[in-house]
This record gives C-alpha cells, sequence and structure tokens, in this order.
C-alpha cells in the first residue's frame, strides 16, 4: 500500500472544495445544485446527502489523507460521492467504468484505497480490493438519506490536504497517479477568468471522472452558486450533446479537440444558448474554430491547455473573431499560474524561441504518488520563486511567446501524444503488447489522419506470424479504449536509427492504408447503399477496402468516427440512427438494413 505524505512547504489557509461548497450551501439552499434527466437537486438537498454518505465511509475507517475509491458511471450519485469522500477529509480516486477490472484492480492496489464506491453489479475483481461501499440510488433510504448520521462534525482540513488522485499514462507501462491538492483545485475554479459563472450559470458535466477535465465542470460551477447539468450515463455524439445542451440550458461546457472538431463540422444551432465553450486536450483546428465562431457570433471559445500535474488548465486563449490562417495560440497562464520557457540549463529563451515549458505556482500537484525518482524528474525546485518549496513542474511541452505575450503550442521534446483528449505514453502500450504472447518486440507511433484526430499504430515482431485480432482482444482486455492501437501491424523488424534505437520517424512515415487482419472473410459490398457505406467507412477509417461483414471496432473505429458516420448517415440518406443502434449494428451488412428498414418506416 502506498502512504499519502504531503510535501512540507506553506500551508497558508484552510480553504478546501467541501469546505467551500458547503459555505455556498449556506448562502443558496434552495438555488437548483445539480439536474440530470429531470432530477434537480437544491444545494440544501446535495451537502446534506453529501453529509449522510461521509458519515457512513467515516464509520468504515475514511478519514483524513487516505484514499477512497469511486466507480460510477455520470450520474447524481457520482457527484454525492465525490463530495462526501472530501468531506471525510480522504481524497478520491475516481476509476472509470468502462476501463477493464483488471487495470481498475491494479489501479486500486496502486493507490492503496481501501473503500470503493460504487454499484452493486461492479466487477468481482475489483470487490476483493477493497471494502465495498454500494450506492444505488438517490431514492434509497440507506446509503445516502440517513441525515441523522451525518451530525458527526468533518475534519476541517486544509488547501495542501490532497483532493484526488489522477492517473496518467507512465512510459514505463505503468500509470502515474497525480496527487492534486485542495488549493490547487481551488486556483482553478475561483475567483478564474477560465469559466467565471455563477447563479444563473449551468455547466455541464461531460468528462469521465477519472479525466481532468471533470475537475472544472464539477466544481466552477458548484463553488459558484451555479447549476452542474450532468450528462446522462452513455456514449456521447454531437446530436445527444445538442439535445442535453437546449434540454438542460446549458451556457458553458468543455469538450475534447477531437469532439469539438466533429462538433464543429456540423454546428447545431441547439447549442446557442452557449455562452462560453472551452475545448483542448489536443491542438485546435484554425478552420473548425473560425465555424463555430461564424454560426455563433455570441459565443466566447477557450482553447484550453495544460497537464494534469498543474491542475487541469495551465493557460488559456479566450477567442471571439476568427483565428485562420495561423495556429490557435494556447494564450496566457491563468490567475496563480506561472509559465516560463526554459532552455535544457533551466535558463528562460528570448521570446520568439521555443522553449520548454515549466509550470509554477498554485496549481502545481504535490507529485506521484509511491514514485519519488519520476516526482524528482518533472517537478522540479523553482528558481524564479522566493517561496520555500516551490517548485516547477516540467511539461515537455514546447512553446513560444508572441510579441503580445501569447503563448503557441510548438509540440514535445518526447514521443507523448494525445489520444481523443487523453494523454498516451507509448511506452505504456509498448509494455504492454511486450508482455503478451509470442509478441517479441514493439513500438507505437501515432498517425494524424486527414480530419486532425490522432490515432495509434502498433508495430509487432514475432519468431512466428502472430493472430493480430488476437492481440487487439487480449490488449483490450488490459488497457482502456484510447490505449489501443487503431491497427496492427507485424513487421520482420523495427527499423532500427544510427544509434541503434527504434526508428519511429521511419515508422511514422510508413503509409499503412490496407485492411487490418481480422477474424472475418472478406466480403465486398454489393447493393449501391453498401458500396456508400463503405466507401464512407474507407474515408473516415483511412483505409482502401472494407469487407460488409467486418466489424467497426475491429477496424480501429471509435465513438468519434462512428458519430461522424452517423451523422452522415442523416444527413445524405435521411435516417438517423442513435449511438447504440450503431454499436448493436456494428457491421455494413446490418447497417445497410436497419437503414433500409428505418427508411421505410419514414417514408
Amino acid at each position: 500500500m502506498n502512504q499519502y505524505q504531503a510535501p512540507v512547504i506553506r500551508d497558508d489557509g484552510r480553504a478546501t472544495v467541501h469546505g467551500r461548497f458547503s459555505a455556498q450551501a449556506r448562502t443558496t439552499p434552495r438555488s437548483p445544485a445539480l439536474s440530470c434527466a429531470g432530477t434537480v437537486l437544491t444545494y440544501a438537498q446535495l451537502d446534506a446527502m453529501a453529509d449522510a454518505l461521509a458519515a457512513r465511509l467515516r464509520g468504515l475507517g475514511a478519514g483524513p489523507a487516505h484514499p477512497v475509491a469511486v466507480r460510477l458511471e455520470r450520474s447524481p450519485e457520482l457527484v454525492v460521492a465525490l463530495l462526501a469522500v472530501l468531506k471525510t477529509g480522504s481524497f478520491h480516486v475516481a476509476l472509470d467504468p468502462s476501463e477493464p477490472a483488471v487495470r481498475a484492480a491494479s489501479l486500486l492496489r496502486d493507490s492503496g484505497a481501501g473503500l470503493l464506491v460504487t454499484r452493486p453489479e461492479a466487477p468481482a475483481e475489483l470487490l476483493a480490493e477493497v471494502k465495498p461501499v454500494y450506492v444505488d440510488s438517490l431514492d434509497a433510504a440507506g446509503p445516502l438519506a440517513d441525515t441523522a448520521a451525518a451530525l458527526t462534525a468533518a475534519p476541517a482540513g486544509g488547501d495542501r490536504d490532497p483532493a484526488y488522485l489522477a492517473y496518467t499514462s507512465g512510459t514505463t507501462g505503468e500509470p502515474k497517479g497525480v496527487m492534486v491538492p485542495h488549493g490547487a483545485v481551488l486556483r482553478l475554479v475561483q475567483d478564474s477568468d477560465v469559466l467565471p459563472v455563477g447563479p444563473g450559470d449551468v455547466v455541464l458535466h461531460l468528462a469521465p471522472a477519472a479525466f481532468d477535465a471533470s475537475t472544472l465542470e464539477l466544481w466552477a460551477p458548484l463553488l459558484n452558486g451555479a447549476r452542474l447539468a450532468v450528462f446522462p450515463a452513455g456514449e456521447v455524439t454531437p446530436d445527444r450533446l445538442a439535445e442535453v445542451v437546449e434540454a438542460e440550458g446549458v451556457t458553458a461546457l468543455w469538450l475534447t479537440a477531437g469532439l469539438f472538431h466533429l462538433v464543429a463540422e456540423r454546428p447545431d444551432t441547439r447549442l446557442a444558448g452557449v455562452r462560453r465553450l472551452l475545448a483542448g486536450g489536443d491542438v485546435l483546428s484554425p478552420r473548425h474554430v473560425d465555424a463555430m465562431l461564424a454560426t455563433f457570433p455570441g459565443m466566447t471559445l477557450v482553447n484550453g491547455y495544460g497537464p494534469t500535474e498543474n491542475t487541469t488548465f495551465t493557460c488559456c486563449h479566450a477567442m471571439t473573431e476568427a483565428v485562420s490562417p495561423g495556429p490557435v495560440p494556447i494564450g496566457r497562464p491563468i490567475p496563480g499560474t506561472e509559465v516560463h520557457l526554459l532552455d535544457e540549463r533551466l535558463r528562460p529563451v528570448a521570446d520568439g524561441t521555443v522553449g520548454e515549458v515549466y509550470a509554477g505556482g498554485s496549481g502545481v500537484a504535490h507529485g506521484y504518488l509511491g514514485r519519488p525518482a519520476a516526482t524528482a524528474v518533472r517537478f522540479v525546485p523553482d528558481p524564479f520563486s522566493d517561496t520555500p518549496g516551490a517548485r516547477l513542474y516540467r511539461t515537455g511541452d514546447l512553446a513560444l511567446r508572441r510579441p503580445d505575450g501569447v503563448l503557441e503550442f510548438h509540440g514535445r521534446v518526447d514521443e507523448q501524444v494525445k489520444i481523443r483528449g487523453f494523454r498516451v505514453e507509448p511506452g505504456e502500450v509498448e509494455a504492454a503488447l511486450r508482455a503478451l504472447p509470442d509478441v517479441g518486440d514493439s513500438a507505437v507511433v501515432a498517425r494524424t489522419g486527414s480530419a486532425g484526430e490522432r490515432a495509434l499504430i502498433a508495430y509487432l515482431t514475432g519468431d512466428q506470424p502472430l493472430h493480430l485480432p488476437g492481440v487487439r482482444r487480449a490488449l483490450a482486455k488490459r488497457l482502456p479504449a484510447h490505449l489501443v492501437p487503431s491497427s496492427f501491424v507485424q513487421l520482420d523488424e523495427l527499423p532500427l536509427g544510427a544509434t541503434g534505437k527504434v526508428d519511429r520517424r521511419a515508422l511514422a512515415a510508413r503509409e499503412e492504408s490496407a485492411r487490418p487482419e481480422t477474424d472475418t472473410p472478406l466480403r465486398l459490398p454489393e447493393s449501391e447503399l453498401e458500396q456508400w457505406l463503405a466507401q464512407l467507412w474507407c474515408d473516415l477509417l483511412e483505409i482502401n477496402q472494407v469487407g460488409v461483414d467486418d466489424d467497426f471496432f475491429d477496424l480501429g473505429g471509435h465513438s468519434l468516427v462512428a458519430a461522424a458516420i452517423t451523422g452522415e448517415i442523416s444527413k445524405v440518406q435521411g435516417v438517423f440512427l442513435t449511438a447504440r443502434s450503431f454499436y448493436e449494428n456494428p457491421t455494413i451488412a446490418e447497417l445497410a438494413t436497419l437503414i433500409e428498414e428505418l427508411g421505410e418506416v419514414t417514408r
């Protein structure tokens, strides 16, 4: 078990996330705090429910500096659980229910969590690691409604106490847990120009709780008197997004770069009520930025940049006018943050010169749980600060400062990439591949498609021909979806550079457009509709051939591409397909039949 001990540095305040929320609840007890699919909770109700669950957790051993895991889908119960964990003085470890159970169990062991707040149907592998605390629904008589048990005084806590542990991809094959304190969260959401909201505003909660964007989504509204609208559990498509935004009256939301680009391809008028749209997690396309601002002239579009280790956002750039043809800037440091562009000897570079981004200030995390060596490498003493113990986080990102003081992103110093908004270390995927039977060596590179979306390609070696569909399935049982490559290619040997290391540039330069190897025999399209669907899949998946019986996900497809396909079907064929109907009919043959059936109904 990893024991957590906070760094010994200044403690100049006693502010906590849960303390600020309770203060807001006392100020606006009858105001709506949370809504989701018709359920509405006031600030007083949400506070009372969190107090009740916190009392239950304290009775089971939760307390200051103890990790408590939470594995729940987007829901009111998730918000109650996260708030309750903080009220015990513990810090929460959010697990994504869509991740493989074997990976979640590994994270539980690494975090040292002894309690897991989850649903009764949680996988048995997880329940063997911890003591489960079940929540069912907000109407349940026991888990969330026993307010009498909530009278036990909660620990006061302080701004340097840990608030949550967030896992990021690791180069060694093991995810690293980033320990984020309360003060870093407060710096992000209070008196900040990132997401300035208050009573009357509605902020959408869309990101998984394990993704650090949820920090902004959850606490910006709840600590400032606004309403948090929780996007119901399930797949996110542009159409469903627009539907929920309109129904909830959302005024502010955050999108990953990939989803933003998809939405911007065909801006939906149901988004007209959004006054502030934040996007990020990867480089934004100027063309898509211009398209959104042209469609919604009253909207402020914000490019948000920052690593988990500096608490969600480090810099932001607000836009209300077209930015083409140049790159979309990452902007200026947000309040409470300092950014230094340094060379390899930690010397500031001149304006207009590319340097590595080092982030300082009150957003810097404590470090990596149980990994002092990795912490020492990335969290370095701050030579520009007079505060004892102050540190800078070395991001590994490159940027330059323009004459107007705005920063522009200029890539990475290593191979780290962003896939659908998630930070991915190819080394983690490579390590998982090498652990599979019959796989010799591996190298994983990212390829950028025509639409700007990145995908991973895995190159493998082995003493005998590998069954690549089996490799994909085995990897999917160990890693979350964003870490599973879109395609797998077996080579006799990996190309090496002059130094003897794998030549990743040579691999990245290869054009891999062949149909991925599958267990499904190739059957070519016959009807006009099948031929149209096949060409659509080829264009979006960037492969040269598909069979009508090929499974979309075996070809490297994912939710964003699926949303693009259903959007084209609606536009060209006049038939609306839900995400669920697509996932239940993931072949061209099945889709063609479904489209024809639905077309008959609508005619």
